[in-house]
């Protein structure tokens, strides 16, 4: 499991400055409630500082985007399941996500985080019952995220929706915490520059033949994810494919077009997004100049990830 989000996060404040914090506000309550001047309510709404939020109120109220026309195709019985902010096509052969597709944003980075959700859960949407956590115990395989919990990190609705099971699929540990969790946080990095995302990840269900625990949950040979970029003919978009293994290797190299996902999953992924003469243009190649990659979080994954 990929570790929680780390990007875009401001750093704790030092002791020193908690306990003049403390010093500060208890100065004020004795003084308003002598004085009358201000309210309990009031000095407890502002005591977090710095301009942030206090904790309990940190929650985004990310608006539920329900114009989704840029999910792809479902294929043959799957399921089309719509959370509140993440939508999934639920393949029951393999009881894994075909692809889970939503929008980042900057603004959605730019929340404090809520506390990561602690349990895994069956997806209560999901008709023909869903993996379960037990699944994955002693497999030798992680539950990896599809929709990663850092991407939906802004309130607790998001983040409970995360750990559905049928967000989930079998990686091993070098993958999941490596290259893997280092897509994840670029895919970051590129949302926050560019102010607004639609990504896309799944597995490669072609050649799956291994699986694991009593339902059966079919392990990928590859995962993809594709990223789009603005609206209509100006859009800029990429895809990657990457095996599921261990790699030295930079993710540039693992660069492809939509066209090629397509290919290889046989789904078609903006049939009702873009107008048909700018989505040909678009999926058919992808200018790599226009996606600036973190050479230090590469070196990172290589010299420390990879071998935690």
């Amino acid at each position: 499991m990929t570790k929680f989000r780390q990007n875009h996060t401001k750093a704790k404040r030092s002791g020193n400055n908690f306990m003049l914090r403390i010093g500060v506000f208890t100065a004020l309550l004795i003084g308003g409630l002598l004085f009358g001047y201000i309210s309990l309510d009031d000095l407890l709404s502002s005591s977090g500082g710095g301009g942030q939020t206090s904790y309990a109120n940190e929650s985004f109220n990310a608006p539920i985007d329900e114009d989704r026309t840029f999910l792809p195709t479902v294929s043959g019985k799957n399921q089309l399941v719509n959370h509140s902010y993440y939508s999934l096509s639920y393949n029951e052969k393999y009881e894994i996500p075909e692809w889970v597709a939503y929008r980042l944003t900057r603004k959605s980075l730019e929340a404090k985080n809520v506390p990561r959700a602690k349990r895994f859960s069956s997806d209560p949407q999901v008709k023909s019952r869903s993996a379960v956590h037990s699944d994955y115990s002693h497999s030798g395989y992680t539950r990896g995220h599809m929709a990663p919990a850092g991407d939906m990190a802004f309130n607790e609705t998001a983040m409970k929706e995360t750990f559905y099971m049928s967000n989930m699929a079998p990686q091993i540990r070098e993958y999941n915490n490596g290259i893997w969790k280092e897509l994840e946080e670029q895919t970051r990095d590129w949302a926050y520059k560019k102010d607004d995302l639609i990504v896309i990840s799944g597995p490669i269900m072609s050649g799956i033949q291994e699986s694991i625990g009593k339902n059966d949950i079919g392990v990928p040979k590859s995962f993809y994810k594709i990223l789009v970029d603005g609206e209509g003919r100006t859009a800029d978009a990429i895809g990657f494919v990457i095996p599921h293994a261990k790699s030295d290797k930079r993710l540039q190299e693992y660069a492809v077009s939509i066209d090629e996902i397509e290919r290889l999953t046989g789904l078609d992924f903006f049939d009702n997004y873009f107008e048909e003469s700018d989505e040909e243009a678009i999926e058919e190649s992808f200018n790599i100049n226009k996606w600036n990659f973190d050479n230090k979080r590469y070196r990172l994954r290589v010299e420390k990830w990879n071998n935690e």
